[in-house]
């Protein structure tokens, strides 16, 4: 009995916990501007396939010592980059783009360069608990909306 007692608070929070959300990335890369840039940005497509929204909420990898949620937004005439509090919704079946100009993943004070082909380590961690452990390719011949698929 007191065996079953301890199992019960990890039941209970199993129960409580909802599902965890299907987000899948699709069309991911990587780029810098210039190959002595200390900054570059990731790109990528989430798709949600899942019942239930869910947010991407922190990124990290060893490619930088930094790295954020970012989006471009106009003020006062002029296009700013700046950190999204929060992170970005994936809404139930539905998808989020990072894309160029848009909302992206930031990284800042790369550990070294990037290069054409390469693969950086990335993990995304979601809400749900769900996390993605992935390498994306350093592609910097790609145009700037040649992965949104539209």
């Amino acid at each position: 009995m007191v065996n079953m007692l301890r199992f019960l608070p990890l039941c209970l929070a199993l129960i409580a916990h909802p599902a965890l959300a299907d987000v899948a990335i699709h069309d991911a890369y990587a780029r810098v501007a210039h190959p002595k840039a200390k900054a570059g940005a990731v790109f990528l497509q989430l798709e949600n396939s899942g019942d239930a929204a869910d947010r991407l909420l922190a990124v990290e990898s060893p490619a930088a010592m930094r790295v954020e949620l970012h989006t471009h937004s106009m003020v006062d005439g002029a296009m700013l980059m700046r950190e999204v509090e929060g992170g970005f919704e994936i809404p139930a079946g539905g998808a989020h783009a990072l894309e160029r100009g848009g909302d992206h993943i930031m990284f800042m004070g790369l550990t070294a360069p990037w290069k054409q082909g390469e693969m950086i380590p990335v993990t995304l961690r979601f809400e749900s608990g769900q996390v993605i452990e992935t390498e994306i390719e350093v592609d910097l011949e790609r145009k700037p909306d040649a992965h949104s698929g539209h």
